[in-house]
């Protein structure tokens, strides 16, 4: 390694059980913009009541993996012993009894897997969040790295992602992982999506 190379940090990915969904929950409390977490819900952009629930509730149903009611499977990030945020595999699509929402799609700025086969040739769809003091460090980039391999071991044959064109720690995390970028038309209420395009295979 050359002296001035950036030492890769030591990233794992931890199943949620409910202490960890507790300290993941502070995180995003503390070192988070609930936008970034969450969708917009209850009377604030700010996190509240509503959008804590939601957060509980996406990561309880997210337990039972992708062959659960929800159709995903999410993960807390773990940096050098420390949890950094979270990261999710999900199975494109209406699943049965998916009627908890999506996690934020891609914010880099972005154990057992537990998750069921994608089908043949399928695709799952990722989103990610890290809290702020752990952006800018390799983190995502490694966390992505290793639910790449997840979702190659369930069976897929590429991932999907979504994120802003604003977003330039996201769009460079989707560029890393070799992603094609397709950008969509902003809309009145939101800044122009774009979507990533990763194949496993």
């Amino acid at each position: 390694m050359s002296p001035s190379a950036e030492p890769v940090p030591a990233v794992e990915l931890l199943d949620v059980s409910e202490a960890v969904l507790e300290q993941l929950l502070e995180l995003a409390l503390r070192d988070a913009d609930a936008d970034e977490v969450t969708p917009p819900l209850g009377e604030s952009a700010a996190w509240n009541t509503d959008r804590i629930s939601w957060f509980r509730e996406f990561h309880h149903a997210a337990a039972a993996g992708l062959d659960g009611p929800a159709q995903q499977k999410s993960w807390a990030i773990s940096c050098d012993g420390q949890l950094a945020g979270s990261v999710r595999l999900k199975r494109i699509g209406p699943g049965p009894g998916s009627a908890v929402g999506t996690m934020k799609p891609l914010e880099a700025g972005a154990g057992g897997a537990g998750a069921g086969g994608a089908g043949a040739g399928g695709a799952l769809e990722t989103g990610i969040w890290l809290g702020r003091s752990f952006r800018g460090r390799g983190v995502g980039r490694e966390a992505l790295r290793l639910v790449k391999a997840l979702a190659v071991s369930a069976g897929a044959s590429h991932l999907v992602a979504e994120t802003t064109a604003g977003n330039v720690g996201a769009i460079a995390l989707l560029k890393s992982a070799g992603a094609e970028l397709v950008t969509g038309a902003a809309s009145a209420t939101a800044t122009m999506q774009v979507k990533g395009t990763i194949p496993l295979r």
